[in-house]
């Protein structure tokens, strides 16, 4: 009996086909269903309204993506296994399943500096256990231990489809039509020269409004001065909230977030204790947004003071420069509000945050972006291209923030 058809309706790139079973199962999966709880943005709705998506919309895309890079590669000659072809699909589809809350912003609060790659990797090794090693291909595939490198950069590259859905996607739900990249188009412009990817001569445009486009996203989406602000400040209320429930104070909690307030969770404990998992996986941005609301009217000045500001938009005002703020500058503003709010230092300094901010497009000394001709050469994009100068594209930017209390 044939099954029936199953398809999304996504709103960058139409309709999705699941393109099989085993691929549907996966993403009723409730490590994938969790991340329908996930803002792929974070906090950037308090700058981009629109700002709404989640890491499921984020993770169907690259799905979409990858099928069309895997049969497009497969027209050109490539042999593609079915079981390379699923492994592929798994392997992006739950290339994001490690996040915490909010995705990147509480990454290396709510646990002790635990990448969310990592994260990904243990549950997909638990799930591949729940369904009998089905999972195998697509764990060596996200490892890069697979013997076809090139189905890896697809996963995790300077091409991959996990970046190529992100800038349009996110350019789409923010309303920042500048990062739009036709992302679909990219991915038919791909080939395979031994085992790495290569863009054939004629999408060399689409490119380098991929390099301008994801530039002009980090800046002015993703590091975007409001969306800092209000990142540092949500930390902040954390690591609050983890102080106060480390020296006795029973707050507010979900039993999960509670687990990982009252614990200094690292990487081994992770990889040796089912309970960190398990806990883990309960967690989404309900727990912190529910907690920030309680936590308002705590009689500690500190939790209350941040959590307000969270929920009502009260955020850290933020100056952003070019030059590091000077040492003693923190220092003033750790007193003012220690005088303010009549607190201790060590509490005043929750309400101030200082730090760099960096970020380079492209490095051609890292993962190329090559160009393949007609007549078979290939030339990396920061020479193929008229538009760009490698120094321009490895150029580090990087700046300064000071973010604090406002009054």
């Amino acid at each position: 009996m044939q099954q029936k058809r199953k398809i999304i309706n996504d709103p960058v790139f139409g309709f999705v086909n699941i393109p099989d079973e085993f691929i549907y199962e996966l993403i009723q999966h409730p490590c994938l269903q969790r991340l329908n709880r996930i803002r792929q943005l974070g906090m950037a709705s308090y700058v981009y309204p629109g700002a709404q998506h989640t890491r499921f919309h984020h993770t169907i895309g690259a799905m979409y993506l990858m099928d069309v890079a895997l049969l497009n590669l497969r027209d050109k000659g490539h042999e593609i296994t079915k079981d390379e072809y699923r492994g592929a699909l798994a392997a992006i589809l739950m290339h994001d399943i490690g996040h915490t809350p909010f995705s990147h912003v509480l990454e290396n609060t709510l646990a002790n500096n635990v990448p969310h790659e990592e994260v990904s990797l243990l549950l997909m090794q638990q799930i591949n256990g729940e369904k009998k090693g089905a999972l195998q291909t697509a764990i060596d595939i996200f490892r890069d231990k697979y013997p076809k490198r090139f189905l890896h950069e697809l996963v995790s590259g300077q091409l991959d489809v996990d970046r190529l859905d992100y800038l349009q996607r996110d350019s789409f739900f923010t309303g920042v039509s500048e990062g739009g990249i036709g992302a679909a188009r990219i991915m038919k412009m791909l080939d395979v020269i031994d085992d790495k990817l290569v863009v054939e001569s004629k999408g060399i445009y689409s490119i380098e409004n991929f390099l301008m486009s994801r530039r002009f996203m980090y800046w002015q989406v993703y590091l975007h001065k409001t969306a800092v602000a209000s990142e540092k400040m949500l930390t902040n209320t954390i690591n609050r909230a983890k102080y106060l429930s480390r020296n006795g104070e029973d707050l507010f909690a979900s039993p999960s977030l509670a687990f990982f307030l009252k614990n200094d969770i690292t990487l081994k404990d992770f990889r040796e204790s089912p309970e960190v998992l398990e806990h883990f996986t309960n967690l989404d941005d309900n727990d912190i947004w529910t907690s920030l609301k309680v936590w308002k009217s705590h009689s500690d000045k500190v939790l209350s003071l941040l959590s307000h500001g969270m929920v009502n938009r009260k955020l850290f005002k933020i100056q952003i420069t070019n030059e590091p703020h000077p040492a003693e500058k923190k220092q003033e503003y750790i007193e003012k509000f220690t005088r303010k709010y009549g607190i201790s230092e060590s509490e005043a300094a929750y309400f101030v945050s200082a730090d760099s901010l960096a970020t380079d497009m492209y490095n051609k000394y890292d993962e190329s972006i090559k160009i393949l001709y007609r007549d078979g050469s290939i030339k990396d994009i920061s020479t193929a291209s008229d538009m760009f100068n490698i120094e321009l594209l490895s150029k580090k930017v990087e700046k300064y923030y000071f973010a604090y209390l406002r009054d």
